[in-house]
């Protein structure tokens, strides 16, 4: 073998133990994600009532996994705010997420109920034009007033969500004296209208905070939050509320229930 060989050979065994431990570390992160998706499931499934994980060793014999895989796990939720160390203590709950369904058509209150009050500060409520997409969904004449309110949602008395409704001012004009503050709009609607809300088209997706957005909702500038655009119909088939929906994500977690039909 050539001098020339012999140093290709060798950085080619060279390369192949970079590129092997670099493989390594890759399995190592994806099995700590992988652990992380399932602590994070029980951790907000309620299985763990007193607020405190089970210590490291533990963890690692009920999950099958390395220390090391346990540890980087949780310094990924850690990252997330949802859990910490403490020292003589271990590793803490220290944030909740709060279930919200996406079966049921229901307003917030009626969503979170088991789990506090909640409450609305109302920061923005009167008519406007309808810009055209508005219009267009709520089926009124571009330019057409409607009432817009803007609400910031708490949920014991910790920012939940930023809530822009638009609703037709023949309806709307009528929930200006009604008590936005406690009261959910849903309720609001069927009590005004003497119809039940009937159905929803609903889309969700992540978005980041805008400055405005971040500073209502005291979060990071930049932060995900989850936004939920919703139009909700009246019983006969009338568009009455469009709501763009800021949730701090942070703080709360989609569900539903799904049947699959062929």
């Amino acid at each position: 073998m050539s001098p020339a060989d012999r140093v290709r050979d060798r950085a080619d065994q060279g390369a192949s133990t970079v590129a092997a431990h670099r493989a390594r570390r890759r399995l190592r992160a994806d099995r700590a994600r992988q652990l992380a998706d399932l602590i994070r499931h029980q951790l907000l499934a309620g299985r763990f009532p007193d607020g405190a994980l089970p210590h490291e060793t533990t963890l690692a014999a009920d999950y099958r996994a390395s220390r090391n895989t346990v540890r980087q796990a949780l310094d990924l939720l850690r990252a997330e705010g949802l859990v910490e160390r403490l020292p003589g203590v271990g590793t803490v709950v220290v944030a909740q997420k709060f279930p919200h369904g996406l079966d049921r058509l229901m307003g917030l209150a009626e969503t979170l109920r088991e789990h506090g009050q909640v409450t609305n500060e109302v920061r923005t409520v009167g008519p406007v034009p309808a810009p055209s997409p508005v219009a267009d969904r709520l089926h009124v004449p571009p330019g057409t007033d409607v009432l817009y309110i803007e609400r910031l949602r708490r949920l014991n008395g910790l920012p939940l969500s930023l809530d822009l409704t638009y609703i037709p001012l023949d309806i709307g004009a009528a929930l200006l004296g009604e008590d936005l503050e406690n009261t959910d709009i849903f309720r609001l609607l069927e009590t005004l209208t003497g119809t039940p809300l009937g159905h929803a088209e609903i889309s969700l997706e992540a978005v980041n905070a805008d400055a405005h957005s971040a500073a209502v909702l005291q979060a990071p500038r930049g932060a995900a939050v989850l936004m939920l655009e919703r139009l909700t119909y009246l019983a006969d088939g009338r568009p009455v509320d469009l709501e763009f929906i800021r949730f701090r994500g942070d703080r709360i977690s989609m569900s539903g229930l799904l049947h699959r039909s062929l």
